[in-house]
């Protein structure tokens, strides 16, 4: 496994750029994975996410920060499948500082979130955890090099890059 050279990291960060979802898979206390769709935004290759605070996946993550995700961005046909699986650690963010960074990065991505507050519909917002999610491991698939083909990289903390 190669180790996340800055290339790969820029064609990484471009297919965050260009979704709003992925699939993230938690692991229940019995040990079977829980998959869900997350809505997100990112500073570099650190990932954030709202997600219920009596949910399945918060109640996963508390018991178990190991987590995996993937998310492709759109294509016609197969040739053009460009997306990232992932597996990485997630926790429950803190701090009024990390939170409001996280809220004003969901707003400018996430228009709606700002009518939603106008029109004064927050009833359930209080009840909201951010998940901060760190890839360790990230795996790049690009199709338009051949069916199937699929790069693998680790992460390591410097190439996380948090802005």
């Amino acid at each position: 496994m190669e180790i996340l050279h800055p290339a790969a990291r820029e064609r990484v960060l471009h297919v965050l750029a260009g979704c709003s979802d992925l699939a993230l898979a938690t692991i229940r206390p019995d040990g079977y994975p829980h998959a869900t769709s997350v809505s997100y935004v990112n500073q570099g290759l650190v990932i954030y996410a709202g997600i219920g605070l009596d949910s399945q996946k918060a109640h996963n993550i508390q018991h178990c920060g190991k987590v995996s995700l993937a998310l492709n961005l759109p294509y016609t046909d197969w040739g053009h499948i460009l997306g990232i699986s992932a597996a990485a650690s997630a926790a429950i963010v803190s701090g009024g500082d990390a939170l409001a960074r996280v809220e004003e990065a969901m707003i400018r991505k996430f228009p709606q979130i700002e009518a939603i507050r106008r029109r004064g519909q927050t009833t359930g917002w209080g009840s909201l955890v951010v998940i901060r999610i760190v890839p360790h491991i990230i795996s790049l698939l690009d199709y338009s090099k051949g069916f199937g083909h699929t790069e693998l990289y680790a992460v390591p903390p410097a190439a996380v890059g948090e802005t």
